[in-house]
């Protein structure tokens, strides 16, 4: 069940959080960048996994924290190039291929409920009109909550149906 809300992602419910980002990306922008500062060992561990696995764009990769935090960092778009280098434009490749490996994991881990952003429209430069029906197309037979925030509004939860 894929349901679209207004609010802020960071006080969703959901169980996962999933977000689109580069190989290396230095996540100083957007989501990415309030990810990083609400779970710095996130974005340490990420870097750590990129230079271990050659990570590529259109895979996704999964952290846990002590606290049952989930957040998958889904890799829409190209890396830059060198050390803290801007990210590339996402592409619809990346984004489903990405997505794909999001549903692997979903099913993998049993997730109850995902919460996503407009994936790849802000730093990944997409327009919303052609990612949207990515998600229904790859996410839409999970079985489970996806909850789309749609518009953000900081600070405000939003009325997601996890139930």
């Amino acid at each position: 069940m894929i349901q679209q809300v207004s609010g802020d992602i960071l006080l969703s419910k959901a169980q996962v959080i999933a977000h689109g980002v580069a190989p290396k990306d230095p996540m100083n922008q957007g989501l990415a960048l309030s990810l990083h500062e609400k779970y710095p060992a996130m974005h340490k561990d990420f870097h750590h996994w990129c230079a271990q696995h050659n990570a590529q764009a259109g895979e996704a990769w999964m952290w846990g924290s002590t606290n049952s935090v989930r957040v998958v960092n889904l890799l829409t778009q190209e890396g830059g190039n060198g050390h803290a280098a801007h990210p590339g434009r996402a592409t619809l490749k990346h984004v489903r291929d990405s997505l794909k490996s999001l549903a692997r994991i979903a099913k993998k881990e049993a997730f109850k409920s995902i919460a996503l952003p407009r994936l790849a429209t802000g730093v990944g430069g997409m327009d919303w009109k052609e990612v949207l029906p990515v998600i229904e197309e790859q996410l839409g037979d999970l079985g489970i909550p996806i909850v789309i925030y749609s518009e953000f509004h900081a600070g405000q939860a939003a009325k997601e149906n996890l139930g």
